[in-house]
């Protein structure tokens, strides 16, 4: 007696010889052999599948992958010979070693950004060459970078104000610049912000994006402005003849013969209050070299005026006017003191 499985599925008791006991015993199920098709080409479907997969790759794939390798090849060479010319002309400065930074800064940035561009622009067409649906991926893509735009907004804005900064060369480490209602000395400068210190040492934090002006004060030279106050009853010709040997005297001084980089400029009679008549002084400098030079040429203007008995003027005088006829008016006779008694014994 043998425990034989029926066709059904269901087991039955019958006597069998041990031989076809093990046949029927590891026979397939009827259910698995009729999922299997019968069909005897079968097998050369599946190729010519193959082959027409292959065949639509190779006539519309690979020219697609030919040609978006090329134009990334393309890119690539026109990156590769910007980056290269950044960073030869960082080498040639030498001199300036805060703008060769921002050269190299500018060439890495610009690198990366473009590998990257480049990078995700082959995976798209690779992915569409070999026939894996786009869409799905372009669009969750989008709702991704759509929330990073909306999130991170302010910090794109900084970056490409950053980038053109240094492109143009707006403003470098040291120099004094007036951006967003601050003026200080650029410490440190980077694709979103940048650092000010001012005169008393307080550090600003500015963000790329909130500059829309910039002020430059140390670009090429400095212009210094010293406006000189005089008393308007002085000699006009004798005062500018000694403001021009004072200043004359500044330029060629050992110390300030390599700063002061033009003669200065008397511009005459400049604006006239009451009594008082101002005569400004102009002194091209070097930059960030100002201050020093006015200190000096202030100190000088001070020792010469005593010295010439000249006057400064004064934005409050006050001019007392005598009527003269009161001026010649005799004196009135003094009271005379009523003689003293005095007591005799």
């Amino acid at each position: 007696m043998h425990l034989i499985p029926g066709n059904s599925g269901i087991l039955f008791f019958g006597t069998y010889p041990k031989d076809e006991f093990i046949m029927l015993l590891f026979a397939p199920s009827p259910h698995l052999t009729d999922s299997i098709p019968h069909d005897e080409h079968f097998l050369e479907h599946i190729e010519k599948g193959w082959q027409t997969d292959l065949t639509n790759f190779v006539q519309y794939g690979v020219p697609k992958l030919v040609f978006a390798f090329l134009l990334a090849f393309l890119f690539e060479t026109i990156v590769a010979f910007f980056v290269k010319r950044l960073h030869k002309r960082a080498d040639h400065l030498v001199g300036n070693a805060q703008r060769s930074a921002q050269l190299r800064t500018m060439a890495a940035t610009l690198r990366a950004t473009s590998y990257a561009v480049i990078g995700f622009y082959l995976l798209t067409q690779i992915l569409g060459a070999i026939g894996v649906s786009l869409g799905p991926f372009i669009a969750s893509a989008g709702v991704i970078g759509l929330g990073i735009s909306f999130g991170a907004q302010s910090i794109f804005k900084d970056m490409l104000t950053g980038i053109f900064i240094l492109i143009e060369n707006q403003y470098s480490v040291g120099d004094t610049i007036r951006i967003a209602g601050l003026t200080g000395i650029v410490e440190d400068l980077s694709l979103r912000v940048t650092k000010l210190r001012d005169a008393d040492g307080t550090v600003y934090i500015v963000p790329n994006s909130q500059i829309t002006t910039v002020s430059n004060l140390s670009r090429d030279f400095a212009v210094g402005v010293l406006n000189v106050s005089v008393d308007a009853r002085e000699d006009p010709d004798r005062v500018m003849k000694v403001l021009k040997d004072l200043a004359t005297l500044v330029r060629k001084d050992e110390a300030f013969k390599d700063i002061v980089i033009d003669d200065p400029t008397i511009l005459g009679v400049d604006k006239i209050s009451g009594y008082e008549v101002i005569y400004p002084i102009n002194v091209r400098v070097m930059v960030n070299q100002r201050d020093g030079v006015m200190r000096e040429l202030r100190r000088r203007i001070l020792l010469a005026f005593s010295k010439e008995k000249i006057a400064f003027g004064s934005s409050n005088s006050t001019l007392i006017v005598q009527n003269p006829s009161l001026a010649n008016r005799p004196k009135p006779p003094e009271p005379e003191t009523p003689p003293t008694a005095t007591a005799t014994k």
